[in-house]
C-alpha cells in the first residue's frame, strides 16, 4: 500500500476527489452514532439483570455479622462489600471505605476536602497562593475537570509505554511544595491503554515529595478490564508505598460501575488507616451511610476474585469484536502513514494519532456525518492538545453493525482531512 507521504500532488487531488464523492454518500444516510464516551452497551449491562433477584425477602437483608442493610448506619460500608472490593483492587478489606456509584465522586470529594480543609493537618488548600497537579497526558477529561473545576494549575506530564515520565514526575515532586497531587490510571490507562511497568509503580511509590500534603490519585478503573490478556497485573499500590515508608501517601479508587451496572454499581477508596480516618470525619458530616442493600446485592452475586473474573470474561468476549473491528481499519490507516495506535490489552477506549494539526478537523468532520466522537483535546488539560493529534474512540456503546459504519466514517474523515494537510504544505 502506498503512503499518502509517497504520492504525487495530481495522485492526492484524484484521492481526494473520490474520498470527498465517498463522503458525501455517507452523510446522504443521516447517520446519528455516539461514540463520545466509554459506556457499556446494552447487552453488557444485561450480563447483571440476575443481580435484582439476589435479595427476595425481609430475612435476606441483613449482613452476616446481622447489620440490618435497609437502615441508617455503616457508614465505611459492609464487611461483605469492603472484601469485595479489595478482591477486585488487590489490597485488604482493612484498607477500603465502600462508598456509592462512581468512584469519580469519591475523587471530586477528596480534592474538595482538601481544598476547604487540608490534608491531615495541612493548610487547607484554599489558603495556599499557588495549587498544583502533575496530568499524564493523553489521560483522562474528568480527572482534568475536577482540577480545573477548583481552580488548581495542571501540568502536562508525558506518557510513556511504562506510564508517565517518571524522571519528571520525581524532579517536580521533589522541587515544588505547590504540587500537591497526580492524577493516574495505573492499569489500561484512559485513553491510550497503557500499563504501568512494576518500576513505575515502584516508582510512584518512592516518591520524596516537597510537600507533605502531597497525594497520588490512582484512579484504578479498569483494574480487571482486561479484552486481549486476562494474565496481566500491576503491584498493589498501597502495599508498596507502606514498604517504602510511604503508607499515606496515595488514594486508589475503583467502582463496578463497568462491572455491574455503570449507574448503579458501587465504589471503593482505598488508603493508609490514617488517611481513611481523616476521610471519614468528614464523611460522617456527609452523609450516614451509602446504599448498604446495593452494597450486599453485589458482595452475594459476585461472592469474591473468581466470581468478578468470570463476570469480565462475558464482558470480553463481547468487547473484544468491537475492538478487533475499529483496530482493522486504524491499521490500514497506519499503512497509509496518516496515523498511528498501540493495540490496547483491555480498558474501553483506543487511542488514536492523527498527523499534527488534524485532530480537531477529523473529529468535526465525523460530526457533519453523523458520528460523534470525544472532543479533540478532551484528554489534556483545559481541553488543549499542543499537535492538535490525538482522538480518543470508544467502541463500547455501538451494535457491530453501527460500528462498523463508524469506523469507516473515521478513516475516510482521517484519509480527507490528512490529504487536505499533505497538498497545503
Amino acid at each position: 500500500m502506498k503512503k499518502y507521504s509517497e504520492m504525487s500532488a495530481d495522485e492526492l487531488k484524484s484521492a481526494l476527489a473520490e474520498l470527498n464523492k465517498e463522503y458525501d454518500d455517507v452523510k446522504a444516510k443521516g447517520l446519528k452514532l455516539d461514540m463520545s464516551r466509554g459506556k457499556p452497551s446494552p447487552a453488557q449491562l444485561n450480563v447483571s439483570n440476575e443481580m435484582m433477584n439476589i435479595i427476595v425477602s425481609d430475612s435476606d437483608m441483613c449482613t452476616a455479622n446481622g447489620t440490618d442493610c435497609r437502615n441508617y448506619g455503616g457508614l465505611d460500608g459492609i464487611a461483605e462489600a469492603k472484601t469485595l472490593m479489595a478482591d477486585l483492587m488487590g489490597t485488604k478489606p482493612e484498607n477500603i471505605i465502600v462508598g456509592g456509584n462512581a468512584s469519580l465522586n469519591l475523587m471530586y470529594d477528596c480534592v474538595a476536602s482538601s481544598m476547604l480543609f487540608g490534608v491531615m493537618g495541612s493548610t487547607p488548600w484554599c489558603k495556599l497562593d499557588k495549587v498544583k497537579f502533575l496530568c499524564p497526558v493523553p489521560g483522562y477529561d474528568r480527572h482534568f475537570s475536577i482540577t480545573e473545576l477548583m481552580g488548581i494549575e495542571m501540568i502536562n506530564v508525558p506518557m510513556t509505554a511504562e506510564g508517565p515520565d517518571m524522571d519528571i514526575v520525581e524532579k517536580l515532586v521533589s522541587e515544588d511544595s505547590s504540587i500537591k497531587g497526580i492524577w493516574c490510571v495505573p492499569k489500561y490507562s484512559n485513553p491510550q491503554g497503557v500499563v504501568y511497568s512494576d518500576e513505575t509503580v515502584k516508582r510512584f511509590a518512592n516518591l520524596k515529595p516537597a510537600a507533605k500534603d502531597f497525594r497520588i490519585y490512582w484512579d484504578n478503573a479498569y483494574a480487571i478490564h482486561y479484552i486481549y490478556d486476562s494474565s496481566i497485573e500491576i503491584p498493589d499500590i498501597i502495599s508498596e508505598c507502606e514498604k517504602a515508608g510511604n503508607p499515606d501517601m496515595v488514594y486508589e479508587f475503583a467502582s463496578t460501575s463497568k462491572v455491574s451496572y455503570a449507574g448503579g454499581g458501587i465504589s471503593a477508596v482505598a488508603s493508609s488507616k490514617a488517611n481513611l480516618d481523616w476521610i471519614k470525619k468528614r464523611l460522617t458530616v456527609q452523609t450516614i451511610s451509602y446504599d448498604k442493600l446495593n452494597q450486599l446485592r453485589h458482595a452475594r452475586y459476585f461472592k469474591d476474585a473468581a466470581g468478578l473474573k468470570k463476570q469480565m470474561e462475558k464482558h470480553a468476549e463481547m468487547l473484544r469484536p468491537k475492538f478487533d473491528a475499529v483496530i482493522e481499519i486504524l491499521d490500514e490507516l497506519k499503512e497509509l502513514g496518516v496515523g498511528d495506535f498501540v493495540k490496547p490489552m483491555g480498558g474501553y477506549f483506543i487511542c488514536f494519532e492523527s498527523m499534527e494539526g488534524c485532530a480537531k478537523s477529523i473529529v468535526a468532520k465525523c460530526k457533519e456525518a453523523g458520528v460523534v466522537l470525544t472532543g479533540a483535546g478532551a484528554p489534556f488539560p483545559y481541553g488543549k492538545d499542543p499537535k492538535d493529534n490525538i482522538i480518543r474512540i470508544a467502541p463500547s456503546y455501538p451494535t457491530p453493525e453501527e460500528l462498523k459504519q463508524a469506523a469507516e466514517l473515521f478513516a475516510l474523515c482521517v484519509k480527507i482531512v490528512s490529504i487536505e494537510k499533505l497538498l497545503a504544505e
